[in-house]
């Protein structure tokens, strides 16, 4: 019989019996597991390693805290109706703050095995991937995992399991409606009876499907049985299971029999994940799967080797075929380079290949400077004319940030390095350096998010570093409208007039929905139609045709006419504009929420007395008076989940009143309550050691969601005060 290798290599030609699918999921509801038992049932694995193994957590960080981080691709074969079929598979993090993982997996694939726990049904993270899996137009199926815990825990009779598959069967359904691609609402829900649902234990290595329940004459009540007599011997249950019912035939069955092939979905994917002509040449050699037609590989992921150091990249071929040693462009890096290495992912061990087809997920080795998000295309006449794919826009921002120093100044060069490697791997890392203290900035989605940083900054790469304590990024705004203010050139030969209202907080949201589904873009606004989208999110006609920047959840709106010279020194300030939303008076935080209005302008007769050393200040100077009118100050809050032994519940709001928290929903049930608040970015650390505290460690907190509001007054100058002392910014200083 051919080997492992020699059916991978051959299936990888025959895109029809390809499935590109990912494993989504809330946090600690058996993705790895899942994942371990599906590479067993197809040979990779011993069996008895599965669940143990953890085979695609690639570094030590997902073993220590026992989650994955990195998310991980790896590929197998599995055998249904007598076919070979080819699962490239990439198991993702469920952890909130590794969700930018999440957002870059899903453009690699076309399916999604969506794990649900059968205790705690859907959880705010469940949700949270399954839009963003649903907006990249990947299929759903259903997987119930632990479902054992019915028969060990809650000893409930094969009835009250089948109940309780149905209510978690129409709670997904009813997030698959609300976030469905309108062409494929109510096409997509997922159904018990045509095998679109399984559910099982990915630990003891058994699943049910309806078809399979029928097929092989197997129930609930065998199971159940198998249960009672061998529940004191783990091993022999999960044999037995095994037998009776393995994991990986009924999930990877449902998976082929429900979840499309690349030559189905990149029908139906590529005109809303590719920003080109579809008619174009190179639109319908990826409408059509095309593996003779011109390359375009999207790159959605980026993981740098702790050994070798080299950068190793996971992409999707859309198009063409790929050699080893044939020449590529890079579109967004605007650079030539030759492929030296190709591989398909055997979890963390990949395979060397000579060429790859199109509909396939690949490794690259060893390109400098890829970042996820990057188009490669081949031979085309202009590669610079091949559009770009849609950004991979994530649903948070950075809101947690710590200083990092090296211990020793001669690594300073290194560590810049590194960090700017590290946002290769992870594009929700943000990094600066401070221009005036030379201080490195780094930001990230949440503490834990900074201290895996931190730790492969000391660990993999060997820079031992002091890093601050973290430090919440806080927004400038006003809180109504200003007057017109003037701000002069230093040589008083120009003036630019600026007023500023707030942007209403609806209007906020939903251009930043907008920018992250593609349908705005963020930066200078040149396409004449756009006014309408404007006009669509609650601009006034006027303003929306006017809108000439948007920048951090901010505009700029000119409002002038017929001002001569005025388009040549647009753009300088634009660049005041951004200087200022970047840093604003109050205490050089950024801006947000504000419709910056350009009244008028005074310019200079000779050009060279309003180049940019003049127009940049002058408009910096109006925007920073205007503001410095009716100033105040956004911080960040983060909306969470809170699950508890209902005895703790007092504990629990007495936590979060002691943190400016405000209870928004409470639901106490036998087993369990649950607490949704609304908390202080600012008063969240420590919050999880003080709730285990309270809660016998029972108590776990949850990220649904991340707002901005105004900070109580009575805390604003104290703010302030404190973000300029840390900074050093001298008094008076704006």
């Amino acid at each position: 019989m051919a080997s492992l290798t020699e059916r991978i290599l051959q299936v990888m030609n025959n895109p029809n019996n390809i499935r590109n699918i990912g494993i989504i999921a809330h946090i600690h509801h058996g993705k790895t597991t899942l994942t371990d038992s599906l590479l067993a049932g197809a040979g990779m694995l011993a069996e008895e390693l599965a669940g143990e193994a953890m085979f695609t957590w690639w570094h030590e960080t997902e073993r220590q805290r026992e989650m994955t981080v990195y998310g991980a691709a790896v590929s197998m074969v599995h055998n249904y109706e007598n076919q070979d079929y080819l699962i490239n598979l990439i198991d993702t993090p469920g952890h909130v703050e590794f969700s930018g993982q999440v957002t870059r997996a899903t453009r690699a694939i076309d399916g999604a095995i969506v794990v649900v726990d059968f205790v705690d049904g859907i959880m705010p993270q469940t949700e949270t991937v399954l839009r963003t899996a649903l907006k990249e137009y990947v299929k759903p199926v259903l997987f119930i995992n632990k479902t054992d815990r019915a028969i060990t825990e809650l000893k409930l009779s094969p009835q009250q399991i089948m109940e309780r598959i149905g209510k978690i069967v129409i709670e997904v359904n009813r997030l698959i409606d609300k976030y469905s691609p309108p062409e494929f609402k109510g096409k997509w829900n997922v159904n018990v009876n045509d095998g679109s649902v399984a559910f099982g234990s990915a630990k003891f290595h058994w699943a049910l499907s309806v078809p399979f329940m029928k097929k092989y004459n197997v129930s609930f009540k065998d199971v159940i049985e198998i249960y009672n007599q061998f529940l004191e011997d783990k091993e022999k249950l999960k044999e037995e299971m095994r037998k009776k019912a393995p994991v990986a035939k009924v999930v990877l069955d449902m998976v082929i029999r429900h979840l499309p092939s690349p030559v189905e979905a990149q029908k139906y994917r590529i005109p809303h994940i590719w920003k080109g002509d579809i008619n174009s040449d190179v639109g319908k050699a990826m409408l059509n799967l095309d593996s003779n037609g011109p390359i375009v590989i999207n790159v959605t992921n980026v993981i740098i080797d702790k050994v070798s150091k080299q950068e190793i990249a996971t992409a999707r071929i859309f198009s063409g075929t790929l050699s080893k040693g044939d020449d590529v462009y890079l579109i967004q890096a605007g650079r030539q380079i030759k492929i030296q290495q190709v591989a398909i992912w055997k979890g963390i061990q990949r395979i060397n290949v000579d060429s790859a087809k199109a509909g396939n997920i690949i490794a690259l080795v060893g390109i400098k400077g890829l970042y996820p998000g990057e188009t490669i295309v081949g031979k085309v006449q202009d590669p610079k004319s091949v559009e770009t794919f849609e950004e991979m826009r994530h649903w948070l921002d950075p809101v947690v940030t710590k200083s990092f120093e090296p211990k020793n100044p001669n690594d300073l060069p290194k560590l810049i390095e590194t960090l700017d490697l590290l946002t290769r791997e992870d594009p929700t890392i943000k990094v600066e350096q401070k221009r005036d203290t030379g201080e490195i900035i780094v930001s990230g989605l949440g503490d834990l998010h900074l201290q895996i940083i931190e730790y492969r900054v000391q660990n993999d790469f060997g820079i031992p570093v002091k890093v601050g304590d973290p430090i919440v990024i806080y927004r400038e705004s006003v809180n109504k409208a200003t007057q017109v203010y003037e701000g002069k050139s230093p040589n008083k030969h120009n003036k630019i007039y600026i007023q500023i209202e707030p942007l209403p907080y609806e209007i906020y949201e939903k251009m930043r929905e907008y920018i992250r589904e593609g349908k705005l873009p963020e930066g200078r606004i040149k396409k004449e139609d756009l006014w309408k989208v404007f006009n669509e999110i609650g601009f006034d006609k006027e303003e929306a045709r006017r809108i000439i920047m948007v920048h951090n959840g901010n505009v700029l709106i000119d409002m002038t006419r017929g001002i001569v010279h005025l388009p040549e020194v647009i753009e300088y300030i634009v660049e005041g504009f951004k200087e200022v939303m970047d840093q604003g008076p109050l205490a050089w935080e950024p801006g947000i929420m504000m419709k910056v209005k350009l009244i008028d302008a005074v310019l200079h007769e000779d050009a060279i007395h309003r180049g940019p050393a003049q127009i940049i200040p002058a408009a910096k100077e109006a925007i920073k008076s205007a503001i410095l009118e009716q100033p105040t100050l956004y911080e960040p809050l983060q909306i969470i989940r809170i699950d508890a032994p209902p005895e703790s519940v007092g504990d629990v709001t007495s936590i979060l009143q002691s943190r400016r928290g405000q209870i928004l929903e409470m639901n106490i049930e036998e087993e369990r309550a649950m607490v949704k608040a609304k908390l202080p970015v600012a008063n969240i650390f420590g919050f999880t050691d003080e709730l285990r505290s309270a809660t016998s460690g029972k108590g776990v907190w949850f990220l649904e969601d991340q707002v901005y509001e105004k900070v109580p007054k009575d805390l604003q100058q104290q703010i302030i005060d404190s973000i300029r002392k840390r900074k050093g910014i001298p008094e008076g200083v704006h």
